[in-house]
């Protein structure tokens, strides 16, 4: 998700990817896995590694667990940018996920295929038609307890993020795309204004990937961000 954006970064800062159990190369996700087990591994991560305060990103269910993490361990993060995040999902909002959660439960591809139609534009679609496939292919090589594990944190976990937000004392970017049928610009300023310190940016005709749509863009807001304070 994140190598577009890793050269850009990369110039001013040590990069650290982290992999949420479930994902990539990490152990699998548990049911009852719970958004505090995501951001606990990520606080083992920075712990082993002896990271101390970080720029801590976060994309789509990674931005719960890195609010999650900034509202409990405010010491350890400098600023916090969470990128295509849920927030303080409307009634409406939430049976939306739900209703995809349990879709994932009974068909995995059409799950995936609806995720690809969501974030990827007719127009991108076209230009990168490999892109599109790869992501199909991650989508379905997913372990499918695991992914419904993290699907069900994702699903529920603004719930619980919500009344943390007024703790998070961290410098703050909320950034999405303006086409992200997903994490809104309403969500977006939603998340703004319940923490004490946060500024929003909306791309422009961008939709949920953002670190593979408009990588530069995003690097760009993410170093600019970080320009505020040196940890």
């Amino acid at each position: 998700m994140w190598q577009r954006c890793v050269p850009a970064l990369s110039a001013a800062h040590r990069v650290i990817r982290v992999d949420l159990r479930g994902h990539g190369d990490s152990p699998p996700a548990h049911p009852g896995t719970s958004l505090g087990d995501l951001a606990d591994d990520v606080v083992e991560v920075l712990d082993h590694i002896g990271a101390g305060r970080v720029h801590l990103v976060g994309f789509s269910l990674g931005a719960l667990a890195a609010a999650h993490l900034a509202a409990h361990h405010p010491a350890r993060v400098a600023t916090l940018s969470l990128v295509s995040s849920v927030a303080l999902r409307t009634p409406q909002e939430r049976a939306a996920v739900v209703r995809r959660l349990e879709a994932a439960r009974t068909d995995p591809a059409v799950t995936a295929d609806g995720a690809v139609e969501r974030w990827f534009s007719p127009e991108w679609r076209l230009r990168e038609p490999d892109l599109v496939t790869e992501v199909r292919r991650t989508l379905l090589a997913n372990d499918p307890a695991s992914y419904l594990a993290c699907y069900t944190v994702f699903a529920t976990g603004d719930e619980e993020v919500g009344p943390l937000l007024g703790r998070i004392t961290a410098p703050v970017l909320a950034i999405t795309g303006s086409e992200d049928p997903g994490s809104t610009p309403a969500m977006s300023r939603r998340l703004a204004a319940a923490v004490p310190d946060a500024r929003v940016r909306i791309v422009a005709g961008a939709r949920h990937l953002l670190p593979l749509e408009r990588p530069r863009e995003l690097a760009a807001a993410l170093t600019e961000h970080f320009e505020r304070i040196t940890p």
